[in-house]
């Protein structure tokens, strides 16, 4: 019932919560760093990763030409982050297939454009039930600006039934290890041409304009294929942008 309620509620107040909401890519030494923390205690807090004495966590997908780090600011304050990363033919490599290349080096072999959302964390002192809702709407706005095949999450089983249920992922593997984190992490994928309209259908929110994608995720000689031109929702009803600047994910 708890779960039905927050569903609801996300629903009926997407446009409310999208308004305290600013995702800002992290582009500067202090940005990254900020991130880097928030990660290290929202790992340690959930037993997800050893104590460190630098107090951050980082590795090579941070600074790679195919991964967006962002920050995700509730009324100001960072309140959660998550990394966008893409693989595809033509750059081959992510968090995800470097973790479960038996699964998805296939499917890169086919063509397939893969957008592989990776480092969910949230503030352990948020008490925001909405805010995943809020930081994974960006593997959305991701899928539709990469014209995604495959949107993947990975995820530790307990987290397995909110993957299912919001984004109508299914898992692909049992759990296994997974780079950095003492606890293991299963696979899971939606075929995201298929099955877009369903989500947008419940979560009208989750749907972007072109200019929110290009704000969010253009980069020089890396640019969203010319079938995404066109908005998915008015650009005048989205929240405003700001492209200078879960978790155990």
């Amino acid at each position: 019932m708890a779960a039905v309620e927050t569903i609801s509620g996300f629903i009926g107040h997407g446009s409310e919560l999208l308004d305290r909401v600013d995702y800002r890519l992290a582009e500067t030494e202090a940005e990254k760093e900020a991130i880097y923390e928030l990660r290290y205690r929202a790992y340690l807090h959930e037993g997800a990763i050893e104590p460190r004495p630098d107090r951050r966590l980082t590795d090579r997908f941070d600074e790679s030409s195919h991964s967006w780090v962002f920050g995700i600011f509730v009324d100001g304050t960072l309140a959660s982050s998550l990394r966008i990363s893409v693989a595809s033919p033509d750059h081959p490599d992510s968090p995800a297939v470097d973790a479960f290349p038996d699964i998805l080096l296939p499917e890169l072999a086919r063509g397939k454009t893969i957008v592989d959302p990776n480092r969910f964390v949230a503030d352990p002192n948020q008490r925001l039930p909405h805010l995943p809702y809020m930081t994974l709407r960006l593997a959305y706005v991701a899928c539709s600006y990469f014209n995604a095949d495959i949107g993947t999450a990975t995820a530790r089983a307990e987290h397995q039934a909110f993957y299912r249920r919001v984004f109508l992922h299914e898992p692909l593997c049992p759990p296994r290890p997974y780079p950095t984190l003492t606890k293991p992490l299963a696979l899971m994928a939606v075929d995201y041409p298929a099955l877009r309209e369903k989500v947008f259908a419940r979560y009208p929110y989750f749907r972007s304009s072109y200019f929110e994608r290009r704000m969010l995720f253009e980069r020089k000689n890396l640019h969203a294929s010319p079938a995404l031109s066109g908005p998915e929702f008015p650009v005048e009803s989205m929240v405003a942008v700001m492209p200078a600047t879960s978790s155990g994910r």
